[in-house]
Order: structure tokens, then sequence, then C-alpha cells
């Protein structure tokens, strides 16, 4: 598996899976009628945020991973980011790369720590992965999410120093 920047020509392959994990409402805050122009927009950051995408040899997109600060002004500080993993390739590690693909980056570009603002509890294998490496739950907003079919469920705030 190779990581890489994404790229405008990326996004068709992006898209399908973007739209199908957002439409089903289980694991982020987006709006589910999301348009293909607004999901470009928000998930393509320009710098000095980053895209990128993980590709198997024959450049078949895996998975997608966006990168940023977590605020502005004084805040600045302290890097975010978002994954999605085409379910068709989950379960083989690139969720995993790609968060830790992600932590490097924001190491490297002096940030102070990493801050998930929004983890859905019920997602159980992100949470699980971003505590294996290193992140902890820092609190949760109780009934901050509204599951389609769980119902409300809470919203982590998770934090890595870095």
């Amino acid at each position: 598996m190779l990581i890489r920047e994404a790229t405008a020509a990326d996004w068709p392959a992006i898209w399908p899976f973007f739209h199908r994990i957002v439409t089903a409402g289980e694991t982020f805050t987006y709006p589910a009628d999301l348009t293909e122009d607004q999901g470009r927009e928000w998930w393509l950051l320009p710098a000095p945020h980053r895209t990128v995408v993980a590709v198997d040899e024959a450049g078949t997109v895996l998975g997608t991973a966006k990168m940023n600060r977590n605020h502005m002004g004084n805040g600045s500080h302290i890097a975010s980011a978002s994954y999605m993993v085409d379910p068709a390739h989950s379960g083989q590690g690139v969720g995993r790369a790609l968060c830790a693909y992600s932590v490097d980056w924001a190491r490297a570009a002096g940030y102070r720590a990493m801050q998930f603002n929004a983890v859905v509890e019920s997602n159980v294998h992100a949470v699980r992965l971003y505590r294996s490496l290193g992140f902890e739950v820092i609190g949760t907003l109780p009934e901050g999410f509204r599951h389609p079919g769980l119902g409300y469920v809470g919203l982590h705030i998770m934090h890595l120093a870095l």
C-alpha cells in the first residue's frame, strides 16, 4: 500500500465510498444530502492542510485521509484528521496506515497534539484503532450524534499529545 497526496483526479474514485459512508449516517456528522461538489470542497483541502489517498499496487484507491489544523489563531498548534476507507477494503489495515501517517504528518509539521472532535462512540472499530495508536477519550458529548439505527449516542473527543 502506498499513501500519497490526493489530486483532483482521485475524486471520482473517492466519491462513491465517500458518498456511501456519508449517506449511511453512522460515523460522520456531515449532512446525508451532501452534494458531490460540497464533498469535494470539504475533503480535498488546500495547503497547508493535506489530503492523501492510500492506493494498492494497481493504483486502486483504498481509502483517504484529510489532515488539518483543528482550530485557527491561538489554537492552531493542534492538528486534526478524518479518515474514510472504502468498505470493500475494510479490515486490511488501510485505516491504521492512514491514521499513523496523519500522526507522523502532524509531528513533522510541528503540531503539539492531535484532537478528534467527533468520534461516534458506537464506531467501535475507529475508537479501538485510535486508542491503539495512543489517543485517549478526554470527553464525551452525551447523545451528541443521532445514529440512524441506534438512536442518540455519544460523540467522543479524542486527544493525542505529540
